[in-house]
């Protein structure tokens, strides 16, 4: 829980006070992200990776909810080599009714990010701000430092956004759309109401001209039904869905990977649940990063939760 705003101008200059070395950049929102990489798919629907017309957008039926997380990190300062970061993991549950949108659930945390020995030498200039300590079993390098930061992070909201999916369900049986992949949870892999919305593509599930034939997908289409290769021993069915058309812009406009239990993943099912996708598209103006590849019901719930952030 948030005890009060942070005032980064005090901060940073209490920490000065204690001989640290202050820095004034932000850090990069790409820190901490997988490398690129393949991980073959198994096709479940046709003999070769095919591309599949979605029928017309149907309305999802009420109720249905939206859950997603937003973060924030900024670079405050230098014990040594080591970085010090402030970050602010959020993450909320909007579930619609009678088309109205509302929020039911939250969950914030704002920390103080470093090595063990950084985060002793700001001492109290961080009073009130809960810290994680980052490992040391290597010694301190500011790039890797401030990646393991970022990843610290991306943890701490993914878990945030996995105890409000549970404590969902236990309210409410409807529809549940997650900005993400299924396979953290093995919950939210069997949940038969529960859709994943994946817009990063760091890792694919075809190479070749399969790949090419995946990246070139139409607008409105769908792929063939795959089951992906995946580090967790949840299944999941996958298939991806183009939401805008890419001609002109680039290969990954517009492209979702749509995640679901696997009793959802028949082509009927997945014809169904991608319609039902389309018609909730971002009614959106071509500004801020990855809008194309955003739902309405998302976008409302990032924004609210950049419009309560702390510093």
């Amino acid at each position: 829980m948030v005890r009060s705003l942070v005032n980064l101008i005090h901060l940073r200059r209490a920490l000065a006070v204690r001989g640290l070395t202050l820095a004034g950049s932000a850090l990069d929102s790409q820190a901490g992200r997988e490398e690129g990489r393949i991980r073959p798919a198994r096709l479940l629907e046709d003999a070769s990776l095919a591309w599949h017309p979605v029928p017309p957008p149907a309305p999802w039926p009420d109720p249905v909810a939206f859950l997603d997380g937003v973060q924030r990190s900024v670079l405050l300062a230098y014990a040594g080599a080591a970085p010090l970061v402030l970050g602010d993991a959020a993450a909320a549950v909007r579930e619609r009714r009678a088309r109205r949108l509302a929020g039911v659930l939250q969950a914030r945390r704002v920390l103080l990010i470093g090595r063990p020995a950084a985060l002793e030498a700001a001492g109290p200039a961080v009073g009130g701000v809960d810290t994680l300590a980052l490992p040391t079993d290597e010694p301190p390098h500011p790039g890797r430092d401030l990646a393991n930061a970022g990843r610290a992070l991306d943890r701490v909201r993914g878990a945030l956004e996995r105890s409000l999916g549970e404590q969902y369900r236990r309210r409410s049986a409807g529809w549940l759309l997650v900005d993400g992949p299924l396979t953290e949870s093995p919950l939210w892999a069997a949940d038969s109401h529960l859709v994943g919305i994946a817009r990063s593509h760091a890792t694919l599930p075809f190479d070749g001209p399969d790949l090419e034939r995946f990246l070139h997908l139409p607008a409105a289409h769908r792929t063939s039904v795959y089951q992906p290769e995946t580090r967790s021993v949840s299944p999941v069915l996958e298939w991806a869905l183009r939401l805008w058309p890419w001609e002109g812009k680039d290969i990954f406009h517009g492209l979702v990977r749509v995640q679901v239990a696997p009793e959802n993943g028949t082509p009927e099912r997945a014809d169904l649940i991608s319609r039902r996708i389309l018609a909730e598209r971002a009614p959106l103006s071509p500004a801020g990063d990855g809008w194309d590849r955003l739902l309405y019901g998302m976008h409302t719930v990032q924004r609210f939760l950049r419009a309560s952030t702390p510093y």
